[in-house]
């Protein structure tokens, strides 16, 4: 099976054909300029990766809280991540890069303050 995907790795954006076996192994990967296409096709048509941003409410402020995730997550897990932000209850203040939610969906990765909020 193949795929063809767009790098998005810089302002190039090769257009990349992606060869994968019967068990959804990366075979080869062909049309990139460079190392780092390679590797970004292998991880999307293996395990896509996203970072998720987001605001939150915040009690004591009229502002919402910019947040995100510290690390990408698998892509799957947008929707149970975003489900898990809706539950957050935070109050000012908020220092930059504050954990706001630990651990989320059982990743290993943090939800953390994009700003600070006081």
């Amino acid at each position: 099976m193949e795929q063809i995907i767009t790098c998005i790795n810089c302002p190039v954006g090769c257009r990349m054909t992606v060869a994968l076996n019967d068990q959804g192994e990366v075979v080869s990967v062909s049309g990139n300029t460079c190392a780092r296409g390679e590797k970004y096709a292998r991880q999307e048509c293996t395990l896509p990766l996203r970072m998720i941003t987001a605001v939150i409410p915040c009690e004591n402020s009229e502002i919402p809280l910019s947040v995100k995730t510290a690390e990408p997550v698998p892509k799957h897990l947008i929707s149970a991540v975003m489900n898990q932000l809706k539950k957050v209850k935070v109050a000012a203040p908020v220092k930059l890069g504050q954990v706001i939610l630990p651990n989320v969906c059982e990743t290993g990765v943090d939800i953390i303050a994009t700003r600070p909020l006081s």
